[in-house]
């Protein structure tokens, strides 16, 4: 009887170990999911503007969420970083590709699923030429109004399409469309392997019927440069398209140079059980 009593344990032992964990899917729930319209207090002094941050967040790098280059800033290097937003194509990515290959710049382009869908050769010719590629999502909602499931899926299935589409792997960086976000899609993004990226200029360029003028664009560059911005424009904006070579011109005259997110933003581990 002991030795049967014996044998029955030894084999529950054997099959618990055996059978594979089932690896618990993470509870997001103690993260607020309250919703922050990303803000600047813009400066003129070229000093780094203030934003709207989460109650209870101080640093947003913690969670791998930046709207400048705080490093550069403080070094006082002087650096700028070129972000687009890519919703739909207005005939205007292809004459900013001309000018930042012309310039020798690089920048890195948001763009959603049916921007990839649609233009895959611009896409393409965005990696081709050295610039990154990062993730604005499928539909362009406001992410804290999703639940955890759907903001995965929003941004999983944008970068299979990339994959699909262009053969080319999405860049790591996500950009929250209208710039709402909250603690926990931030999380979710940084559990994804995912830089969140903001910005440190912005203005209303994004109505193609309501465009501002070309000195409009270069005043605001010029009045809130500092090291280490990362201004966010529009690639359908014929505004922002007529403007670049003069805001790359005037830029450069003041020392200044053009990088990539990838020199601070480095992204965060992916955690593929999460996935």
């Amino acid at each position: 009887m002991k030795k049967r009593c014996l044998c029955l344990v030894l084999c529950l032992v054997i099959l618990f170990i055996s059978v594979p964990a089932r690896v618990s899917a993470r509870d997001y729930s103690r993260y607020s999911n309250t919703p922050v319209a990303f803000g600047l207090n813009l400066r003129t002094d070229h000093k780094k503007p203030g934003c709207d941050k989460p109650r209870g967040v101080k640093d947003l790098s913690s969670y791998q969420t930046f709207y400048c280059n705080t490093k550069a800033y403080k070094k006082k290097k002087k650096v700028i970083y070129l972000t687009f937003d890519c919703g739909y194509e207005n005939g205007n990515t292809g004459k900013i590709l001309n000018t930042l290959k012309k310039e020798k710049v690089k920048a890195i382009f948001f763009v959603t699923e049916p921007y990839i869908r649609q233009n895959k050769k611009l896409v393409k010719r965005m990696k081709k030429e050295g610039h990154l590629v990062g993730n604005h999502t499928c539909t362009h909602p406001r992410m804290p109004a999703l639940s955890v499931s759907r903001m995965k899926k929003e941004v999983s299935q944008c970068e299979k399409t990339m994959k699909k589409k262009t053969g080319y792997t999405m860049d790591p960086y996500m950009r929250p469309p209208e710039g709402v976000y909250s603690v926990r899609m931030m999380k979710v993004m940084q559990d994804m392997g995912y830089s969140t990226m903001l910005w440190s200029l912005a203005y209303y360029d994004y109505d193609e019927h309501d465009q501002p003028s070309v000195s409009f664009v270069l005043r605001k560059f010029k009045k809130h440069h500092f090291c280490g911005m990362m201004p966010l424009l529009h690639v359908i904006s014929s505004a922002d398209r007529k403007a670049l070579p003069k805001i790359i011109s005037s830029m450069k005259k003041k020392g200044y140079r053009f990088g990539t997110v990838d020199e601070f933003a480095a992204p965060a581990k992916k955690e593929k059980s999460k996935r």
